[in-house]
């Protein structure tokens, strides 16, 4: 048995529905046709029937008849973007943290690197290399974690459209690496001009 049914006397649902002025009427019919691009017009033939009545109608797909109930809630897509943007911000901030600390704490490995023949070139792509690796995988796994949620398919039974799309995939993938080169761009720099007398002073 479906969990999400239950069973009761219908003469009680009527007698509440008495009270409230809504005896005997219906809340709405779920139409099925055969060619789902003839919705729209469908919708227009039946809207037209009761045009003018008592009770007129107001015929939607399934998906907008969902996202109408979602509406109800808030933007749903706003709130979304807005926790994932401050989200997203807080990971770089994160990122670009423990990217300077780990100059910081290395600077005469740094400096012993540039003594023995590394050029600042190289410097420059080893601490961005290592500032790609901490984003790609932080941001791997996440991406990993929600193809898995969506492979189980909506937690809610409510959503109309519950899929992780390649391109999406793909917008992820870049913005871990948009966020592993900002995080990774001043440390970077900094390891590359960093003087070797200076470093060595410092220890």
């Amino acid at each position: 048995m479906d969990k999400t049914q239950f069973y009761f006397r219908y003469d009680y649902l009527e007698e509440n529905r008495t009270i409230k002025g809504a005896k005997n009427t219906v809340g709405w019919y779920i139409v099925k046709i055969d060619d789902p691009s003839r919705a729209a017009e469908m919708g227009q033939t039946f809207d037209g029937m009761f045009a003018n009545s008592g009770a007129e109608t107001k015929t939607t797909t399934e998906k907008g008849f969902i996202e109408g109930f979602a509406k109800q809630i808030g933007d749903i897509g706003a709130i979304t973007v807005a926790i994932a943007s401050v989200v997203l911000f807080m990971f770089g901030l994160i990122a670009a943290s423990t990217m300077v600390q780990s100059v910081r704490e290395r600077t005469s490995e740094l400096a012993v690197l540039k003594t023995l023949g590394f050029t600042d070139g190289r410097i420059l792509a080893l601490v961005l290399s290592e500032s790609l690796f901490i984003t790609v995988l932080g941001g791997g796994i996440g991406l990993l974690v929600a193809w898995l949620v969506v492979q189980r398919g909506d937690p809610t039974g409510q959503l109309p459209v519950f899929i992780l799309q390649r391109a999406d995939i793909a917008v992820g993938i870049a913005l871990m690496v948009l966020m592993g080169l900002v995080a990774g761009i001043a440390p970077a720099v900094g390891a590359m001009r960093l003087q070797i007398t200076d470093a060595l002073r410092r220890t």
